[in-house]
């Protein structure tokens, strides 16, 4: 902090040039009245001429005293008030003495500072005596009792400030007393940085024999580094800059850097980072480990659970619509075309006992979902229409069920169709090796009606017999364990995912971890969309407050708490991320890959941004764009993610170029007229072969069309004819038309003498636009001259044909 001149000046009643050249004399850097001086300065200078405003005026003048005396009696003590006001009448009562030093002043300063030191030859605090040129003691003479004392106060604060000032004075007198001090004021913040780095982010300072060790944790502080170096934090920075390192003290510094500083300064630097990659490893297989204990550890926990059962089936072979018989709830009706595009997943009541659906698409782009739906159940239900029998897609997703090794019951629908024949789909089964009970297999087969709603309970009763007959247990008090069906993000309330709990309870305010993602349930809802508190094995629920979107089929364990989830969610982003970068390839950066990649920028790519509005339909969408190949053009799929189209999915297709393809989602407010703005196509689609067949048709529309040539006629040399500028052939047009302006070339015999346009086409003398078979014209071609007689000018036209991938 600091005051100004002219404020100082109006505090101790001085006239601001006077003490602006009193300031010069002691040797302060100011220039004029708007100047600074620092607070001890200030003050110093408050305690020396202050008190001179009452006590020297009297001796000096002491008419003048007692006129102030009576002035000060008539109105009422406002004179001693008002008195400071006026400067000039202030300094008109002290002695000229008193601010600027006169020969006789100088002269008995040094008769009096003799005495002084004959008289007091014993005391220590003589030795200051080089501050005497900055802080003159003559003005505190005019007191002698009162003065020594503040004079004696005043020195000790002044060294530890005001230290920029002390190597001017050090010339006046005495040279070698000022090193005295100075020593120990700089050695004496070099203890405490031993000893203060007690706080964790502070460097510590050891020694071991005789080197000397600094311990500190990253980041490193410039400023920190600088005291543990017992360095200035200026001479550091100075040093770092002949490095060519630019760093401000609150910078901090690269550790090989570091080192090499520490080095230079005969210190070593011992960098703690955290546990290393391979101790976090295998803490997390452990944990890992102890999160996905078998059930079977602690049998005497273990209860019943209700089964999860799977729906696959070929597309509309009525699985949504069976399910939706199962519900007695309309779920086909809500999903576009009438083909399911999610994982659904429901909870039933059946004879006093539970029972958890999955309803898969059928469709064959969402293979993912499909798989994923067949490995987290108990019991698979293959549906298969009476009248169409097994199909492709019903042969995929048997595949599915058995690679995952779950019961499989086939639910043969559409009974009540015209052309339903059960015995077919038997022996279709028969010819999968599944063969029915009733044909001497192991597989149950129930015939039923979705739309009639008959054979629903022998349905379910044959799934309850089946898991009775799979003893399906869990433990309810175990750790949390569970599997992730799908995610997405909703307006308002953030990223979702609907789960289906394995093991354990889950409650509100549990902490759970997937992958680089975690949640601590703020709410759960219930298939119907009810609100519920717990969460018992074999429960779907669909929960709110995770940090991003886990991935559809992974697998979820509970924490400790919501830091614990967080940190291990960290630990697992950074795993994955380290793993990306040392399973990338080296570059090649031979000429064969230069030319290979600048042949790549020259080919036509056709980029897309893909918004879902849950992972699986990202997934399916994906694979979508992924099968369709084109040699001609190629498909690059920039990103794909989850939740509405924003804005900055505009800017991202902006600077890509590329359009943004949405599938069950909307568009943030706004977007439209950013992306007109920015050129951006977005199409948004509700049925994903619709989607398909859209990309197929814009990939073609950015291809060249292919050219076809289409002859028009042909015209048969009999004479030539000389112009003033070359010759001019006669011809006869022996089929078609020859039109002007008209692509042509001579052919003479086999060979392709000259191609180019009619320039010039005439009918007699007249010029004519066309001329049909069997009439005569005369036609040059371009500047062309070499006419034959037998030539033949064929005229044709090049037309446009949208090319095919």
């Amino acid at each position: 902090m600091s005051i100004r001149i002219h404020e100082l000046a109006k505090k101790i009643g001085m006239d601001n040039k006077e003490l602006l050249s009193l300031l010069k004399t002691r040797h302060f850097d100011v220039k004029s009245v708007s100047s600074t001086v620092d607070n001890i300065s200030a003050e110093a200078i408050e305690q020396e001429f202050a008190p001179k405003a009452a006590p020297v005026s009297p001796p000096a003048a002491p008419a003048p005293a007692a006129a102030t005396e009576a002035e000060t009696k008539s109105m009422g003590g406002t004179a001693v008030a008002t008195a400071p006001d006026s400067s000039h009448a202030f300094t008109t009562k002290v002695p000229l003495d008193a601010f600027v030093k006169t020969a006789e002043g100088v002269r008995r300063e040094k008769e009096e500072a003799a005495r002084a030191a004959a008289l007091k030859t014993t005391v220590p605090p003589a030795r200051p005596a080089p501050v005497a040129p900055l802080r003159p003691i003559t003005p505190m003479r005019a007191t002698e009792t009162v003065s020594p004392p503040a004079i004696k106060f005043a020195p000790p604060p002044v060294p530890a400030r005001p230290a920029p000032v002390s190597p001017i004075s050090v010339p006046l007198s005495k040279s070698v007393s000022p090193p005295a001090p100075s020593a120990p004021m700089r050695s004496a913040p070099l203890a405490p940085p031993v000893a203060v780095p007690a706080a964790y982010t502070a460097p510590v300072v050891t020694q071991d024999g005789d080197v000397k060790i600094i311990h500190i944790k990253p980041p490193i502080i410039v400023r920190d580094f600088a005291t543990a170096l017992s360095l200035k934090p200026f001479k550091l920075i100075s040093e770092l800059m002949e490095m060519g390192i630019f760093a401000a003290m609150t910078q901090s510094l690269d550790e090989t850097v570091a080192a090499k500083v520490a080095e230079k300064h005969g210190f070593l630097l011992e960098i703690k980072h955290r546990a290393d990659a391979a101790t976090q490893q295998a803490a997390k297989e452990k944990e890992k480990e102890k999160q996905t204990k078998p059930d079977t550890e602690d049998p005497a926990n273990l209860v019943a659970r209700p089964p999860i059962v799977c729906i696959l089936g070929h597309v509309d072979h009525g699985k949504t619509s069976l399910l939706d018989a199962i519900r007695k709830a309309h779920v086909a009706d809500g999903e576009a075309g009438g083909i399911t595009q999610h994982i659904g997943a429901y909870q039933i009541e059946f004879n006093g006992r539970k029972i958890t659906f999955l309803d898969t698409p059928g469709h064959a782009a969402f293979n993912k979902m499909r798989a994923r739906g067949a490995n987290v159940t108990d019991i698979a239900v293959l549906v298969v229409a009476a009248d169409d029998g097994f199909m492709p897609q019903t042969d995929e997703a048997l595949q599915h069920a058995q690679n995952a090794k779950v019961t499989l019951l086939v639910a043969v629908n559409k009974m009540d169709t015209k052309g339903a024949n059960l015995d077919r789909v038997k022996a279709q089964m028969q010819e999968r090796s599944i063969a029915p009970e009733d044909w001497g297999g192991e597989t149950v087969t129930v015939p039923v009606s979705a739309v009639k709603g008959t054979g629903i309970n022998d349905l379910l009763e044959m799934i309850l017999l089946q898991a009775d007959v799979l003893e399906l247990k869990a433990d309810p008090k175990g750790e949390i364990a569970g599997i992730i069906i799908e995610s997405q993000v909703d307006v308002g309330r953030g990223p979702l995912a609907t789960v289906i709990i394995q093991r354990g309870t889950l409650k509100i305010g549990d902490a759970i971890v997937c992958g680089p993602h975690w949640a601590k349930v703020r709410a759960m809802y219930d298939d119907q969309g009810l609100p519920i508190k717990v969460a018992p094995p074999s429960t779907p629920v669909r929960i709110i407050g995770w940090s991003g979107t886990p991935d559809s089929g992974a697998a979820f364990v509970g924490a400790k708490n919501a830091r614990e989830a967080e940190k291990l969610a960290e630990e697992e982003e950074h795993r994955l991320k380290a793993s990306s970068i040392t399973d990338t390839p080296p570059k090649d950066i031979s000429v064969e890959k230069l030319f290979a990649n600048i042949a790549a920028t020259q080919e036509k790519v056709l980029k897309v941004i893909v918004k879902t509005d849950v992972f699986g339909s990202a997934e399916a969408v994906r694979t979508i764009l992924e099968g369709i190949k084109s040699t001609k053009i190629s498909l690059e799929i920039v990103s794909t993610d989850v939740g509405l189209v924003t804005k900055n999915d505009v800017l991202m297709a902006s600077a890509a170029g590329s359009i943004i393809l949405g599938f069950n989602t909307k568009l943030e407010n706004g977007v439209t007229p950013l992306a007109k703005h920015h050129g951006v196509r977005i199409e948004t689609f509700g049925i994903i072969y619709e989607l398909g067949d859209k990309v197929r048709e814009m990939m073609a529309d950015l291809l060249d069309p292919d050219l076809k040539e289409t002859k028009t006629g042909a015209a048969e040399v009999r004479a030539t004819f000389p112009l003033a500028k070359g010759f001019v052939a006669g011809c006869l047009v022996t089929e078609g038309k020859v039109n002007r302006n008209a692509s042509a070339r001579l052919r003479r015999g086999k060979e392709t003498v000259y191609e180019g346009k009619v320039g010039t086409l005439k009918r007699f003398k007249d010029d004519a636009s066309e001329v049909r078979a069997g009439l005569e014209c005369g036609i040059k071609l371009d500047d062309f001259n070499g006419y034959q007689v037998g030539d033949v000018i064929e005229c044709y036209e090049i037309q446009k044909i949208r090319a095919a991938l």
